[in-house]
């Protein structure tokens, strides 16, 4: 593997974490204007239209003749369909801290499923830095206060199958790396992701006599703003580098990159809301990072000795 798209890999595995982190903050205000099905129409409304620009001028080549296009859509099918519906559902009957300390364990369910289908080991030392990393953000959230409260028991599956749509979409996204290039798969994505949402959220404005609330939000300049950044930067752009990563390194060594994104959102959160950052914060934030970098340290010595 040429050290040089090894590092850039890895270069974007921690730009992707950046920008989830900064698109809690833009969701929180965009769903100050629009609600989350709309929200999830203009997202990827602006993901596919910018996208198609460079594919209607023959800039960016994109072929699916021959290609294995059932497996890229259900590749869809769980990112962004799957994951979105189902957090946007689990959201409805749980809290966002409780999303927020079962997303940590995505790293912990890709690991899994990519031993399974995709065969990749990780050693014993690999596996306990990513439990460290996923402590690490649990840790933030209970000494926080927060905690998974059992009576949220649809919240919780809910957003528990989030977990299993983004590791599902890792691996097979790894796999379909071989046959699709990262702009095929995501202007595939990005194009059912607009299509589907467009439809549901539509309909449900239709049938309830509220279609003019659906446009309400485009006479706000902030909602405007922070959905170009949810569609384009946080949802096009990282979908497009996180193909090129999964081509890179393996969907186990990844993911862990996710919890990452934890560490953003509450710098974010003392920058541009002035919430306070404490000594747990710091710790959890230390524990993170040292099982994300244990992880992947551990995993280029397991490569060079192979």
């Amino acid at each position: 593997m040429p050290q040089k798209g090894l590092k850039l890999a890895y270069i974007f595995a921690v730009l992707n974490a950046v920008i989830i982190g900064f698109s809690f903050l833009f969701t929180k205000v965009a769903l100050g204007h629009a609600g989350p099905l709309d929200t999830l129409t203009y997202r990827f409304a602006a993901s596919f239209i910018v996208m198609s620009i460079p594919v209607a001028f023959g800039w960016v080549k994109i072929s699916y003749s021959g290609k294995p296009i059932g497996k890229a859509l259900l590749l869809a099918a769980m990112y962004p369909l799957g994951f979105f519906t189902l957090q946007v559902f689990g959201l409805q009957h749980a809290t966002s801290a409780e999303g927020g300390i079962l997303y940590s364990f995505t790293p912990v369910v890709t690991m899994i499923i990519a031993s399974i289908f995709l065969k990749e080991r990780t050693t014993l030392l690999q596996k306990l830095c990513i439990f460290l990393s996923v402590f690490g953000v649990v840790f933030i959230f209970v000494m926080k206060g927060s905690s998974i409260n059992l009576s949220n028991m649809t919240g919780i599956v809910l957003l528990f199958l989030t977990c299993l749509a983004f590791a599902g979409y890792s691996v097979l996204a790894r796999s379909l790396s071989k046959h699709f290039s990262p702009a095929e798969l995501s202007y595939l994505m990005m194009g059912i992701g607009f299509a589907t949402f467009l439809i549901i959220s539509l309909t449900g404005h239709v049938s309830s006599g509220t279609l003019g609330d659906f446009f309400k939000p485009l006479g706000s300049s902030t909602f405007i703003l922070s959905t170009l950044y949810l569609g384009i930067i946080a949802s096009l752009v990282t979908t497009l580098t996180s193909t090129y990563i999964l081509s890179k390194i393996e969907a186990s060594l990844t993911s862990v990159f996710t919890n990452l994104s934890t560490i953003v959102s509450i710098a974010a959160g003392a920058i541009f809301l002035g919430e306070n950052i404490t000594v747990y914060h710091w710790i959890g934030s230390f524990l993170i990072i040292a099982g994300v970098i244990g992880t992947n340290r551990l995993g280029r010595k397991k490569a060079a000795g192979a």
